[in-house]
């Protein structure tokens, strides 16, 4: 498929403002004995003015396709988005930090997306996730046609919601699979179920120490990590939190603080009042609210525009910190 092609099909749903823009490539792994193909878009710093997109349903872009990458030995983040999210979900996250001089990789987790959800919640997404990540890396590293702009040294992850759950696995968490896991047996999860049943992982989880820091977010579901599960988690972290006063939706505020006070190193942590769960996510466009008013409506007074200019802020000055200046453009 056309690059462009591409591009107009995965990113319809996007809206950015100038101020948000990025050069946009297509990253695709291939199939292989270790994997299905995972579709993804690598966000640059870019350095031609950007330009308007026009996407599907009237939805207007600002980017530039291709653009050359402007520097080498750059930074990478890689985004994992929750359940049944995709790659655009965080764009405006994405954007922030290419913004800032960054690499960002964010990419379909293949079998639990908006249009793949055959493994959503499941035993095999607990293993299949953190491989994602690290199959992701390593063609970024060694097959992606611009890998030499990429610092092999300098690797960050950012993960939301159940993309939460794939980053501690991924930098060391080793989640407690086994049948009879307390709270496990009375969860309606599936994963639960599955293990109740007498079903086993199908291997592994695999970490990857390339891995130096990582943003998590509302990290979903946590009842795998008990503080034993998380010793070997020692890479510096900053967790968010949304405000447990806006639990109504079964997610808000639930899961941060527990992995708060198991990490064996206290994480920058940050909750945020008012905030809700899919508050994390990108501000919708009206087109968007009206279709999912549920991810898109905040708290009353909650101005989840305002929100994100200060989380991107914290997260980019957290990831300088640690992954080195990535530099301005």
């Amino acid at each position: 498929m056309r690059w462009s092609a591409f591009l107009l099909s995965a990113l319809a749903l996007l809206s950015l403002s100038a101020a948000q823009a990025a050069g946009l490539r297509a990253f695709n792994v291939p199939a292989s004995s270790d994997g299905p193909a995972i579709r993804g878009v690598v966000w640059s710093p870019r350095a031609e003015t950007p330009r308007e997109i026009d996407a599907r349903g009237g939805r207007t872009f600002f980017g530039v396709n291709d653009c050359p990458i402007v520097g080498t030995k750059l930074p990478l983040i890689v985004i994992s988005h929750g359940r049944r999210g995709w790659l655009g979900g965080h764009h405006d996250t994405a954007a922030a930090l290419a913004d800032a001089g960054f690499m960002v990789l964010t990419f379909n987790h293949p079998t639990d997306t908006e249009r793949d959800t055959s493994g959503t919640d499941s035993l095999a997404a607990t293993v299949e996730r953190p491989a994602d990540i690290k199959r992701a890396i390593d063609y970024a590293l060694q097959g992606w046609p611009d890998a030499a702009h990429i610092d092999a040294g300098r690797i960050g992850l950012y993960g939301f919601s159940w993309g939460g759950y794939t980053a501690l696995a991924a930098i060391g968490g080793e989640p407690d699979l086994r049948k009879d896991l307390p709270n496990c047996q009375t969860s309606s999860l599936r994963a639960c179920k599955e293990l109740e049943s007498g079903e086993k992982p199908s291997g592994p989880v695999v970490h990857d120490p390339r891995i130096k820091a990582a943003v998590i977010v509302d990290p979903y579901p946590v009842l795998f990590f008990a503080a034993e599960n998380l010793k070997a988690v020692t890479i510096p972290i900053q967790l968010w939190s949304s405000d447990p006063a806006q639990k109504a939706d079964g997610l808000s505020g639930c899961c941060a603080a527990p992995i708060n006070d198991r990490l064996p190193a206290k994480p920058d942590f940050h909750l945020v009042k008012d905030a809700k769960h899919f508050s994390f996510l990108a501000t919708c466009t009206p087109e968007e609210t009206a279709k999912m008013a549920g991810i898109c409506t905040d708290a009353p007074g909650f101005d989840r525009v305002a929100f994100h200019q200060r989380f991107h802020a914290a997260a980019i000055a957290f990831f300088r910190m640690h992954l080195g200046d990535a530099g301005t453009r």
